[in-house]
């Protein structure tokens, strides 16, 4: 099992979501613990963090960007958004 982290960006965006909008997306993130690669993730091209590459889940209308480190045993998410402005 990973643990799971979130930066700075994704932690604000949390915070000002609404409730129902952050759970469902924390419900997410909580499902990369134990699939860090689920079925519908995709690579997001050209678009690194620390050196590691950058994955993407759909939930609703958001993406949550996220990397997956083995050696450090996390996934971190780097940011959440709307779809037009998460790229």
């Amino acid at each position: 099992m990973l643990d799971v982290q979130f930066a700075r960006s994704a932690r604000k965006f949390l915070e000002k979501a609404e409730n129902l909008l952050a759970r469902r997306l924390v419900d997410a993130v909580q499902t990369l613990q134990h699939v860090p690669f689920p079925s519908d993730v995709k690579r997001v091209e050209n678009q690194w963090f620390e050196g590691e590459k950058v994955f993407r889940i759909r939930v609703g209308d958001y993406r949550v960007l996220y990397t997956v480190n083995y050696q450090k045993n996390r996934v971190l998410v780097v940011d959440i958004d709307k779809r037009p402005r998460a790229y």
